[in-house]
């Protein structure tokens, strides 16, 4: 049977799917500790930054039709080196990503069943995890589809419900006063990174390009309408738990489950813990379809082993899932993967600083490519979005921008190896036609 590609609906569920996470349901606390009901300003400051970042992709999603996502920005843009850079880290970090979800799968099971604070039933659930689902991709696209869908919409439910019941038990007097005495803007930008960060996830939607109907129209539309979604979501969210926790809020590490036990009494605050569990579920949904297909779009070009890029009857890149899921939970057994997930701090701006810059150098260098959906005001959106990537980038904590560089300086060799090997397999092939060709 012929796997259908994914709709434009499905597509703009798996970009929320990608970025709401758990971080939700546990931020609006650590963004009010610091700049009390300001946070909100910081929300509204983040959303301008995430979205001139997210047009910046929808713009160089729109003129591909492959998988590859911001790794096909960068090889196009700047050369097959810094393609590979961007993608190999890509790869990295999201096996890394999808190993910690796993195991914080498990670990926020044990909430709701003591069993499951047992280490070694954590990782023996976190395997069972990557196993099932890599398995299941093997099956192809349809019913991931499926799966994506569910996860999106009931990780939903708890936060709309949220919302508009929520709204009706705010109380205005804790917005006052806006901002705690004494904030610096040592707090404002640590508030700002801490809320940036719970945004990430948008540029995994071109990853998959090629399982996507139309990508070239539909990648561009889901990420400006799935990153409204969030960014309305997020605002909300905040909104309602200074309203109704007031300065409660600052000393709770679950939030909004506080907040629906508020609104809701018990039976809110367990919605909220399901909801917990299937957002992060979802993640693993998300993560066990996209991460695969980095490793794909390497092959594809030849900076990987070419039989990554072998497909089964599904038109599943089957070697590519198995890898992938093998390291993934070789990781989460590893344990090590909590160290090694710093790294993806300077991940997330390899792929964004690369991809605004390549809007500006693509529409002078290459302007027979045409591109379905343009970020207005010229240049200046994509100029803003690299400003301030960077000074995020500089306000990140030294430790976590050393393992990235260093990661970064580690992965560079296996390049130079496959582009040699690249070479041999084009020079050996060159010589045999030219043998078949003289002994005719």
């Amino acid at each position: 049977m012929k796997e259908k590609k994914w709709s434009l609906g499905t597509v703009i569920l798996y970009g929320i799917n990608m970025v709401i996470g758990s971080g939700i349901f546990l931020l609006p606390g650590n963004a009010y500790k610091t700049m009390g009901a300001g946070s909100l300003l910081a929300y509204a400051f983040v959303l301008v930054l995430v979205m001139s970042i997210a047009l910046c992709f929808a713009e160089c999603g729109s003129m591909f039709e492959r998988s590859g996502g911001p790794y096909l920005y960068a090889q196009k843009t700047f050369g097959s080196f810094a393609g590979y850079e961007v993608g190999i880290m890509k790869w990295i970090v999201s096996i890394i990503a999808w190993a910690t979800m796993a195991v914080g799968f498990s670990t926020a099971l044990s909430a709701v069943f003591p069993l499951f604070a047992n280490p070694a039933v954590q990782k023996i659930t976190a395997v069972g995890i990557i196993a099932v689902l890599s398995i299941i991709n093997l099956f192809g696209i349809n019913i991931m589809a499926y799966l994506n869908n569910i996860s999106t919409v009931a990780k939903l439910v708890p936060l709309v419900l949220c919302v508009t019941v929520g709204i009706f038990f705010i109380k205005g007097s804790n917005f006052m006063p806006l901002f705690p005495a004494g904030l610096g803007s040592a707090g404002v930008s640590a508030t700002i990174i801490t809320v940036f960060y719970a945004f990430t996830g948008f540029e995994n939607t071109g990853l998959a390009a090629g399982d996507m109907e139309n990508p070239a129209k539909n990648v561009p539309k889901a990420l400006i309408l799935s990153m409204s979604v969030v960014s309305i979501v997020y605002f909300l969210i905040q909104f309602i738990c200074i309203g109704t926790l007031g300065e409660n809020l600052s000393g709770t590490s679950t939030p909004v489950a506080d907040a629906m036990g508020i609104i809701l009494g018990n039976k809110g605050a367990l919605l909220v813990t399901v909801g917990t569990l299937v957002s992060i579920a979802g993640i693993n949904i998300g993560s066990s379809f996209n991460t695969p297909r980095c490793a794909q779009a390497l092959a594809e070009d030849g900076l990987l082993p070419k039989s990554i890029t072998k497909r089964n009857r599904h038109n599943v890149p089957y070697v590519s899932v198995v890898v992938t899921g093998v390291l993934a939970i070789l990781l989460s057994l590893s344990g090590s993967f909590t160290e090694l997930a710093m790294i993806s701090v300077v991940s997330r701006f390899s792929q964004y600083i690369p991809t605004c810059l390549a809007v500006i150098f693509l529409r002078k260098n290459h302007p027979e490519m045409k591109a379905n959906f343009r970020v207005p005001f010229g240049n200046v959106i994509p100029a803003v979005a690299v400003i301030a990537s960077i000074w995020l980038l500089i306000n990140t904590e030294l430790p976590k921008l050393v393992a990235g560089l260093g990661a970064m300086v580690v992965v560079a060799p296996l390049y130079f190896y496959m582009k040699n090997r690249k070479k041999a397999n084009a020079a050996n092939e060159e010589a045999n036609t030219a043998g078949c060709s003289f002994s005719q």
